[in-house]
């Protein structure tokens, strides 16, 4: 069992940051996360988008802001289990949540933090009917790793940030890099657009435009991918792999049987200390819902601010809550 002051669900932005918070008050904290890294949509959907709203930073890439919370929280050393969705919690006898992931790992803690952005998130899948008998076998919804692509035929599909950026990186890594977009117009950023339109008339890339990936082929793995071309007709491309790249969906999944008082696939809060209606849960970020609310992380970061206050009281009911600024103490004069 992992035991912990504060469970966090969800180890997006505002996650990462309530462990600063929490860590100045000397509370321990262990993230969970269903994606297989830190950082949530900022790192999985689009870690090179750049970023306006960050108070001190006129621009930060997305994946970059993800980095600097990570050296952020670092003293306070916050434990991670990744690849695995929060699926259930009940109360134990001493008064503490227990919580156990979709692979059995067990956690235990008096507090816990819903930060789960959006929600769990799933692959859009094209509609090709056999796609299903090449995922994992040719077939991938998400870049875990890049060097797993190394010298391989990759087919892209979109025409987000998500299949642009991919298509750039990737470029310097695949032997042979195809983007397959439906329309002629793409909705990335224009930077990425640019970049891609270079890589193509330059040759290091093959971009298809209004044209969609309607057929796969292959016996146990996939060899081919069949493409409709609105004036070429259809087209045959061998390939190694098709990562179709249209985003993901956000979905509340087990949360949603918690207990809590939902409405339109987002958590009631009392903005007092954005807690819920179970004591000792609050919900943070994009997931809450109250009168005003807007979804951006500058306000998941307040929200966390003023949670971590109520679970120290939750957590040391017996002790009295001394603010400190870390402009006079540092946060060395945190850590313990």
């Amino acid at each position: 069992m992992i035991e912990t002051d504060i469970l966090i669900v969800g180890a997006g932005p505002c996650g990462l940051f309530t462990v600063f918070e929490a860590g100045l008050l000397k509370l321990r904290c262990h993230l969970i996360d269903s994606l297989p890294q830190p950082g949530g949509q900022l790192t999985e959907i689009y870690p090179k988008k750049p970023i306006y709203d960050i108070p001190g930073y006129p621009s930060v890439l997305a994946g970059e802001l993800v980095d600097n919370l990570m050296e952020q929280i670092a003293p306070f050393k916050p434990g991670f289990t990744l690849g695995e969705r929060a699926e259930s919690i009940e109360k134990m006898e001493d008064g503490r949540f227990k919580l156990t992931s979709s692979r059995g790992t067990v956690h235990a803690a008096p507090v816990i933090f819903i930060a789960g952005g959006l929600g769990c998130f799933e692959p859009r899948k094209p509609p090709i009917g056999n796609i299903t008998d090449f995922e994992d076998k040719g077939v991938e919804y998400i870049i875990k790793d890049p060097e797993f692509y190394r010298d391989k035929n990759v087919v892209i599909a979109g025409g987000g940030d998500s299949a642009l950026d991919w298509t750039i990186f990737l470029a310097d890594v695949a032997s042979d890099v195809s983007l397959v977009h439906r329309r002629t117009s793409f909705r990335g950023a224009l930077d990425s657009v640019e970049k891609v339109m270079e890589l193509a008339e330059s040759g290091k890339i093959k971009l298809i435009t209004e044209g969609q990936v309607t057929g796969l082929n292959g016996n146990g793995k996939l060899n081919e991918v069949v493409i409709k071309h609105k004036t070429q007709g259809e087209i045959t491309k061998k390939t190694d792999h098709f990562i179709p790249l249209f985003g993901l969906a956000p979905k509340l999944g087990p949360i949603a049987e918690w207990g809590l008082n939902i409405t339109k696939n987002a958590i009631e809060v009392d903005t007092t200390d954005y807690s819920t209606n179970v004591p000792g849960v609050f919900a943070i970020g994009d997931i809450n819902t109250y009168t005003g609310k807007l979804k951006l992380i500058l306000c998941g970061f307040h929200e966390a601010t003023m949670a971590v206050q109520s679970a120290f009281k939750i957590i040391h009911p017996d002790q009295k809550l001394s603010f400190k600024y870390t402009t006079v103490a540092g946060v060395n004069g945190f850590e313990g």
